[in-house]
Parts: structure tokens; C-alpha cells; sequence
């Protein structure tokens, strides 16, 4: 009865835990550049008594690296990327990534983003414009022109598949491996007057929550039940002995 109980309430964190993911991923539905967080469920097995006992874990929360849709702004300060690269920028953290091409220029000249971190160069230098020149024209390979002169490079870089990000302000994460430059832009690239939407699938996330919920709310009736026949269990013996 007791090894019944301690499996059922160890399903219910897991389905807690799912249920805060999907719920900040709803939030941030219509944030740009968001990646959705996920969970990885694995099986805990207890050896303590004759039969061995499965478990549920907590999980483990990773952040989904899935393409989110583009959407046109016509804006030249804004840009998507094709592909698989991300934009760094430099936060108080230290160099962050991200896929949120939402740019400004100060009255610097300094290229920054909507949170005013400084958007680099493959150097992990920021990109100076010049205040003055007016709108950028921002080629596939992050160059960036004003008029006729070549002002500076927006840098991609790549980030390795095995990584683990950390989340920074939403759509920005910082890997625990060093991102590398972007050398060959075959098949990543940058694309002006373009955003890129969260990759949060709506319908997907409202029925998980649906589903968890019901999920959760059998697992607590069942735990109920189960509490009400040892009570039972407990009387009856109590009774005959």
C-alpha cells in the first residue's frame, strides 16, 4: 500500500513540474524568439524490499531548439535567422544568445536589442553604425552596409547540439559550451525586416495542459481511494482481532 502511494505521489511532481512548463510556455506564446522549455521523464527504480519499485523523476526541463514561424515587419533594424545559428549579445551575465532579432541603434551608433544589450561581431565585438548615415542594409552573411560603405558584421554563431542552455530574459540563453562563429552560410543565414515568433505551438500546449490536469486529478482520486481502504482495511482487522 505504502510503495502505491510513494509511486503515485512521485507521478504527481512529475505532472507538476510538466504543468509549470506548459504554463510559462502559454505565457510567452507570443514573445519573439522563444523557445519552448520541455521535459525528460526517466524511470527511477528502488531496490529496497524483495521487488524492485518504479518511480517517476522530477524530469529534466531543456529548452527546445525548434524554428519558430517569420513574420514580415519591413523594418531594416529588424532580423530573422535561416537556420540553425543564434545572435550574441553581451549581458551583465556575459555573452548571451539569442534568437530574438528585434535591433535598435542608439545615439551612438551602437546596435543594441529591444532589453539594450549590445548586439556583437563574430569578434564579440558590438556593431557600430554610424547615427548619421541612415537605415543598414544587412546582407545573409550579417554584413552590414550604409549607402555605399561596408560599416560592420553582425555575427552568427553556432551553439553544439549536446549544449545545455540556461534561460536569460526569455528568448536569450547562455550554453555551457562556447558558441563558434558561423563561417559557411549555405544553410544558415540572416533575413532582413523579418522577426522570428516563439516556437511554441498553442493547441500542442493546451492540451497538454488539459491532459496533465485530468492526469493529475485521477492520480489524486486514486491516492484518495487508497487512503479510504487502508482506513477501511485497518478497522476490519482492528475489529476481528
Amino acid at each position: 500500500m505504502q510503495s502505491s502511494l510513494y509511486v503515485s505521489l512521485s507521478s504527481q511532481v512529475a505532472l507538476a513540474r510538466r504543468l509549470d512548463t506548459v504554463a510559462r510556455n502559454v505565457a510567452n506564446m507570443s514573445t519573439v524568439g522563444y523557445r519552448a522549455d520541455e521535459v525528460k521523464f526517466s524511470e527511477v527504480l528502488s531496490k529496497k524490499g524483495p521487488d524492485a519499485i518504479s518511480f517517476a523523476n522530477g524530469g529534466e526541463v531543456y529548452i527546445s531548439r525548434q524554428h519558430g514561424g517569420l513574420t514580415r515587419t519591413d523594418n531594416p533594424l529588424d532580423i530573422a535567422i535561416d537556420g540553425d545559428g543564434w545572435l550574441a549579445i553581451r549581458t551583465g551575465a556575459g555573452i548571451a544568445y539569442t534568437r530574438d532579432g528585434r535591433m535598435q541603434m542608439g545615439t551612438d551608433g551602437m546596435l543594441r536589442t529591444v532589453n539594450d544589450y549590445p548586439v556583437l561581431d563574430s569578434g564579440g565585438l558590438p556593431v557600430m553604425l554610424d547615427p548619421e548615415a541612415g537605415a543598414p542594409t544587412i546582407a545573409a552573411d550579417g554584413a552590414v552596409h550604409q549607402g555605399e560603405n561596408r560599416v560592420g558584421t553582425i555575427g552568427l554563431f553556432k551553439i553544439a547540439d549536446d549544449a545545455k542552455l540556461a534561460r536569460l530574459d526569455n528568448s536569450a540563453v547562455i550554453p555551457d559550451q562556447p558558441a563558434t562563429p558561423v563561417m559557411e552560410f549555405t544553410h544558415d543565414g540572416i533575413v532582413q525586416g523579418y522577426t522570428e515568433g516563439s516556437n511554441v505551438n498553442p493547441i500542442r500546449e493546451m492540451t497538454k495542459m488539459i491532459e496533465l490536469t485530468r492526469t493529475f486529478d485521477s492520480i489524486s482520486k486514486m491516492i484518495d481511494s487508497g487512503a479510504e481502504n487502508q482506513q477501511k482495511a485497518i478497522r476490519e482487522l482492528g475489529e476481528s482481532s
